[in-house]
């Protein structure tokens, strides 16, 4: 660290002089002549201000103002004057004006002011007044000076008259030039010091800035030094560490060595068995070279293949458009409008029928031929004898595509429709209706029985398990198939949705019947839900659904009877992408209301009021769809699709292009007769129709 720098203290008068007379002030044992005082007060009209001392003093951190300095450098006795020569000027001349001092500021005093008159005892008071005052600055005097000071040169001035004002002025006027001189050189030197101050104030500033510089550096020497010192230390610790690896080295390089001759013997058996690997790979190189022929002859053969296998995807194209002709001309054959006949089995708690009122003869072909006829065999009551010989019996034959007797199963019903329902991949609109009065058996055939039992799945799961499987099969030859399922209802000519869940439940009333666009066949039903489906168990879910939201209620023939019609519409869509092939079609599954008719002895009470409408809508729809089927078979310009809401959903299902089948399907109980029949002579009149060839919906 540099020691801080100490200057001594120069002290020098600090001087101001009268912009006229020049007289100087706060100079020790100097006064001022009272007159000359009195003359530049008059003419100045202003107080003479000392000019601030900027030495700074060594110790302390503040300036002392120019009268702290004075007060400092002159003592206390000195400072006071003696103002007896004015107290006697005063007493002796009594006219004159007294003398007023004015107040001093900042350092500065003032001499009493003399009027520019003089008189002759005005000038003896002045001349006694120059005569006794000691030079210095003029201030209250406490008391009377004991004596007046020699005057220049040491010499005491002789004494004039009073009378001589003459002399007293020149002595004035000499005096004055003295003090002039004086002054000039005291500001000279004044002027030194100053200068001197300002180069010792640089000096002073020039060393505290190297000093500080030099701090700065030492501080940084010294942290470079105690990060040398850090560095110095990590170094001998690195040392010891790196004398340890060394150590550690050389015991690894021994081993390494041992390892090194090991690897020589080692390197000398591989060197044998390279050249035997290599001797392979003479003998490989030219096995490979045959090789690469037969891979170019397998090459030809590929390609040939490919070529082949062309030539068989175009040949299988060709062949499964020909298996599609072949299959709609058998469809076709077999009839567009196909009636199969089906008795559900005796259930328990019900009479067993006598043995002759259901028989089912054998086909042309003998017992091994599936059953197409129906007897029915009935007694009338009213044609009884007078006699009472029992009434004579009436056999009705019916003929019809298919009949299953009772103890048929569902998968032995779903083998003679599957190749129809196949139909719909194809592109051909397939509807299936399930006919018949409550209780015959309509539900349970086309949805299946509860539980889950695969024996015992209805046609719905049954055909969309078989269109999964087929469209699959499919995929192989480029076919590509998508699935969109609608459930709903038609309950007193009012469409609902069965697959409306959460609020939408309930609330069928808002479904209408729409075209799907303008100029667009495809009809669709307005607030009805189409959910895509791909599997078995979305269909069955939705199945669930239905059943719940289905409309049903307690009649004289079940215990819980559907009471409305349901259709369960599949839209299906196929596309060929390599041939630019499209083709859709719908497939309906509807399972009707009971066709039971009216009994006119029965008691209209409110809930048989409710019964009454819902089965005289559902007689009005049955007959309708009668009506259309036979307006379609004798090719009539004008079908009546809007009569009812269910052949105005189904309308693209049963015209000319489409194939429709039905399964009527009776009771075996012989108290059902009269209602089985009714629903035989009806699905007999739908057998006798014949539709046109139907045309497959191909883009």
């Amino acid at each position: 660290m540099v020691p801080e720098a100490k200057f001594p203290l120069m002290i020098f008068p600090v001087l101001s002089c009268s912009c006229r007379f020049g007289v100087l002030e706060g100079d020790k044992g100097i006064g001022r002549s009272p007159l000359l005082e009195v003359r530049g007060n008059v003419e100045l009209k202003r107080p003479l201000v000392k000019a601030p001392s900027r030495l700074p003093l060594p110790g302390t951190r503040f300036k002392r103002r120019p009268d702290q300095m004075e007060d400092a450098l002159e003592p206390e006795k000195k400072r006071t004057r003696g103002l007896d020569t004015v107290t006697k000027m005063a007493t002796s001349h009594p006219r004159a004006p007294a003398l007023t001092a004015r107040p001093q500021m900042q350092g500065q005093t003032t001499a009493p002011k003399v009027p520019k008159k003089t008189g002759p005892r005005c000038s003896t008071a002045i001349a006694t007044v120059l005569k006794n005052q000691k030079p210095g600055p003029a201030v209250p005097a406490q008391k009377p000076a004991a004596a007046a000071p020699p005057l220049l040169g040491g010499k005491k001035p002789t004494k004039r008259p009073a009378w001589d004002l003459k002399g007293q002025l020149c002595d004035l006027n000499a005096q004055l030039q003295c003090f002039r001189e004086r002054t000039q050189t005291l500001n000279q030197e004044n002027q030194q010091l100053q200068d001197q101050l300002q180069e010792a104030q640089q000096q002073a500033r020039a060393l505290g800035a190297e000093c500080r510089t030099l701090e700065g550096e030492l501080a940084r020497v010294q942290a470079q030094a105690e990060q040398s010192q850090q560095e110095l230390g990590n170094l001998r610790a690195h040392v010891l560490e790196l004398e340890e690896q060394l150590g550690t080295q050389e015991g690894l390089v021994q081993e390494l060595q041992k390892e090194r001759l090991g690897l020589q013997e080692e390197r000398r058996g591989l060197a044998t068995r390279l050249e035997e690997q290599e001797r392979r790979l003479q003998a490989s190189e030219a096995a490979l070279s045959g090789s690469q022929a037969e891979v170019a002859s397998l090459r030809q053969e590929a390609a040939a293949q490919a070529a082949a296998l062309v030539e068989q995807g175009e040949r299988l194209h060709g062949l499964e458009m020909e298996r599609r002709r072949l299959h709609n001309q058998l469809q076709e054959l077999k009839g567009n409008i196909r009636v199969f006949c089906r008795v559900r089995p005796v259930l328990a708690g019900e009479p067993t029928p006598s043995p002759g009122f259901l028989l089912f003869p054998s086909g042309p072909g003998g017992p091994s031929d599936p059953p197409t006829r129906l007897s029915v065999s009935r007694s009338d009551d009213r044609r009884g004898t007078l006699s009472g010989a029992p009434a004579p019996t009436t056999r009705h034959d019916f003929s019809f595509d298919r009949v299953f007797p009772p103890g048929s199963g569902q998968d032995q019903v779903f083998e003679e429709i599957a190749m129809l329902v196949q139909s719909a991949l194809d592109g051909y609109p397939v509807c299936i209706f399930a006919y018949g009065q409550t209780g015959s058996g309509k539900t349970f055939t086309m949805e299946g029985g509860p539980g889950g039992d695969p024996q015992v799945e209805g046609l719905i799961p049954r055909a969309l398990r078989h269109l999964f499987s087929v469209a699959q099969e499919l995929g192989g030859q480029g076919w590509t198939y998508s699935f969109v399922a609608s459930y709903v209802e038609i309950y007193n000519e009012t469409v609902r949705d069965l697959l409306a869940t959460g609020t939408r439940k309930g609330q069928g009333g808002e479904c209408e019947i729409r075209r799907a666009g303008p100029g667009s066949e495809e009809l669709t039903v307005t607030n009805a839900r189409y959910v895509p489906v791909s599997c078995e168990k979305e269909v069955e879910a939705l199945l669930h659904v239905a059943r719940q939201n289905r409309a049903v209620a307690r009649t004289s023939q079940n215990e819980r009877s559907s009471r409305s019609h349901s259709v369960f519409q599949l839209q299906i869509s196929g596309e060929h992408a390599g041939r630019g092939l499209q083709c859709g079609a719908p497939l309906s599954l509807v399972d009707l209301a009971g066709s039971e008719r009216l009994d006119p002895g029965l008691a209209l009470g409110p809930g048989e009021r409710e019964r009454l409408r819902e089965t005289q809508a559902i007689n009005s729809s049955l007959s309708t769809l009668g009506l259309v089927i036979m307006a379609l078979s004798n090719k009539e310009s004008h079908v009546p699709y809007r009569n009812s809401k269910l052949t105005y959903l189904l309308q693209n299902s049963l015209g000319g292009s489409a194939k429709m089948l039905m399964f009527v399907n009776i009771s075996p109980l012989e108290e059902n007769v009269s209602e089985s029949l009714n629903s035989l002579r009806f699905a007999s009149k739908v057998n006798q129709c014949v539709i046109g060839t139907a045309q497959a919906n191909r883009k």
